[in-house]
């Protein structure tokens, strides 16, 4: 039985946050098939005899976009995908023929954050709701006559963002992938900085074009020094704070930290980082790729003196892992 559930959850493609789903409707028809009898549903008129078995209904499907800002689905069709697949595909699986699928399915990931809008409402020329203090003062140069209302609306919210990628050997399989999505959010948020780090802190923003991912990423692996070799987090963020705090992060800016935590170097220089960020930023969100086994513990003492002054540790294995970082 535990052969035929394996089976069942590999081909039909279960995912992961739907496993103990699967296992509520796997176990009542074959690992107990006398429950099978029970049915599920509403109670049947008197007279009208029960009929046996579940009743299987469809969900409705989710409102995509700002209506569900916590799942943003790229493969709207039902069925076999193959971007579905490659959503779900680890890094460190992919090949150097997955980068032109990769990137595109990245931008319009990406591109969910441009149509986001904020909760505040900002003057706007073609806003829907009207500005009453702004028109009376308006007002005053035509004689107190309401020749123009002003007008107030929820703009798109342009998020500001710094990225730090740790591009040390033992993120080599992932640091490609992730530079990809940074230079994807570069796309649509035009204040995101982007900084690599391993023994040394390198700014990498002005090396991110849009125009030739490839020849971009072969370009930072050749311009940045130590690229895949040791890595130091804690004195490399600690030079970070110390030569780049004040310049670009403010109140509003959430700090992406893309690291695997395994730091070779002093955690005291990482803590001292770590809190001085988190007394300046808005948010501080960790990234990191070993997340995606689900045997992995924070265990590491780079990733356990990072704990305390993170507010989020994500996974970063795969696009759906990032997909679940933008409503962040």
């Amino acid at each position: 039985i535990d052969e035929v559930f394996l089976a069942l959850r590999i081909a039909l493609k279960i995912d992961r946050q739907h496993w103990t789903l699967f296992s509520l409707v796997f176990d009542p028809m074959w690992r107990h098939p006398e429950s099978a009898a029970m049915s599920i549903g509403p109670r049947p008129d008197e007279g009208e005899p029960r009929q046996a078995g579940f009743e299987i209904r469809r969900a409705e499907p989710a409102p995509v976009g700002n209506g569900n800002p916590e799942r943003i689905d790229l493969d709207n069709a039902a069925g076999y995908s193959p971007n579905a697949q490659l959503r779900h595909k680890t890094f460190d699986e992919c090949t150097t023929d997955d980068l032109a699928a990769m990137q595109r399915l990245l931008e319009r990931l990406a591109r969910r954050l441009a149509t986001r809008r904020c909760r505040r409402r900002l003057p706007s020329r073609h806003g829907d709701l009207v500005d009453l203090r702004r028109s009376f003062r308006r007002s005053l140069a035509t004689g107190g006559d309401f020749v123009e209302l002003a007008k107030r609306a929820r703009v798109v919210q342009r998020p500001h963002l710094v990225l730090l990628c740790d591009t040390s050997g033992s993120m080599d399989a992932h640091s490609r992938f992730l530079l990809m999505f940074a230079l994807a959010l570069k796309r649509v948020a035009p204040r995101t900085e982007t900084f690599a780090f391993n023994t040394r802190l390198t700014r990498i923003t002005r090396w991110l074009t849009p125009s030739n991912v490839s020849a971009t990423l072969e370009g930072l692996a050749a311009g940045v020094e130590d690229w895949s070799g040791g890595t130091r987090i804690g004195a490399c963020l600690r030079e970070f704070t110390d030569s780049w705090l004040t310049q670009t992060v403010h109140a509003d800016t959430t700090v992406i930290i893309l690291s695997d935590g395994l730091d070779r170097g002093d955690t005291d220089l990482l803590e001292d980082a770590l809190a001085r960020l988190r007394r300046r930023a808005r948010s501080i969100i960790w990234l990191n790729p070993l997340m995606g086994d689900d045997r992995y513990r924070p265990e590491a003492k780079g990733m356990k003196a990072a704990l305390p002054y993170v507010d989020r540790l994500l996974p970063a294995h795969n696009l759906a892992a990032l997909e679940a970082v933008l409503p962040l």
